[in-house]
């Protein structure tokens, strides 16, 4: 099968964009390790919006946390956010102008994470830093006026999936549980990378060619095995109860619709308050390549 997903697939405002936008050549290894040294450089932009602050701590070797915090001494929500790139690329760089964004019309706290990335830190590594940024907010909430019973945690494709990820340690950890999830087109499920049926089919930004590339990496084995570790996989865990309330949003045309609405339904069987937002003709991750908010509200995802 080579079928292809043509720009008429696309939701008219997304076509002028995503109509030329490359799948990243991350199965070649001299270009990923290209990728990987430009997401190192990656520099946060110069300029914040009016009234928002940000500081860096670093808790660990490629690990740390941005905090992004609106002027002015009150208790507040918070949000830590987890940005995307397969398991193998990015930064948390990326996202600052969406953490901005959001610490400034939510009036919340924004914790951006960075964490090591595989194939170099494979599984457990991204998530053990993203614990450590856990364990970091609500230790410091009380200095930067957060209120620890609204804490979400959020993030956006290999982001979301270390979310979900995430979620689900903390609540076999026990203690203080995050008051709800916000996962963005989420990387979930390994075995969709194992689905050869897939491989033809010429998803926008982030095809079934460099989805197994970014689950070996992080598994340090093929997608699809028998078996997985405990929290390598979301979409793998049985029981989902007890779980935060959570947000799942994903295109209709994207390599993860299918798992997201999965693990959206499973959710929901389990008890769990959950929204699944559906945009027609929308492809990966196309939230990045938005200037604002507009088409979302537009679709009611946001609303």
């Amino acid at each position: 099968m080579n079928e292809r997903l043509r720009p008429s697939d696309l939701h008219p405002q997304l076509r002028p964009v995503f109509r030329f936008v490359p799948n990243p050549p991350v199965q070649h290894p001299l270009l990923l390790r290209l990728m990987q040294a430009g997401s190192a450089r990656m520099r946060a932009p110069r300029r914040l919006p009016e009234g928002i602050s940000c500081r860096f701590d670093r808790l660990g070797p490629g690990a740390g946390v941005h905090v992004f915090t609106p002027a002015g001494a009150r208790e507040r929500a918070g949000v830590l956010w987890i940005h995307g790139g397969g398991f193998i690329v990015g930064s948390a760089a990326q996202d600052h102008a969406r953490c901005a964004r959001l610490a400034k019309d939510l009036d919340v706290v924004v914790y951006s994470a960075e964490y090591r990335l595989a194939p170099g830190s494979p599984f457990p590594a991204a998530l053990d830093d993203l614990h450590g940024v856990w364990q970091y907010i609500l230790e410091r909430a009380g200095e930067s006026d957060v209120d620890p019973a609204r804490l979400a945690v959020a993030g956006q494709s290999a982001g979301g999936g270390l979310a979900a990820a995430l979620v689900q340690r903390i609540h076999d950890d026990g203690g203080r549980q995050p008051a709800a999830q916000w996962l963005f087109c989420p990387m979930l499920d390994d075995r969709t990378a194992a689905d050869r049926s897939l491989d033809g089919i010429r998803h926008y930004l982030w095809n079934n060619t460099s989805n197994p590339v970014g689950w070996s990496a992080y598994l340090g084995r093929e997608p699809g095995a028998q078996s997985v570790p405990d929290y390598a996989v979301p979409a793998r865990r049985e029981d989902l109860a007890g779980l935060p309330p959570a947000w799942i949003g994903v295109g209709d045309i994207e390599l993860f619709y299918e798992e997201g609405r999965r693990y959206a339904e499973r959710l929901i069987d389990a008890g769990v308050p959950t929204a699944l937002e559906v945009v027609p003709g929308a492809p990966h991750a196309f939230e990045s390549f938005l200037g604002g908010t507009g088409f979302l509200l537009d679709q009611g995802v946001m609303g």
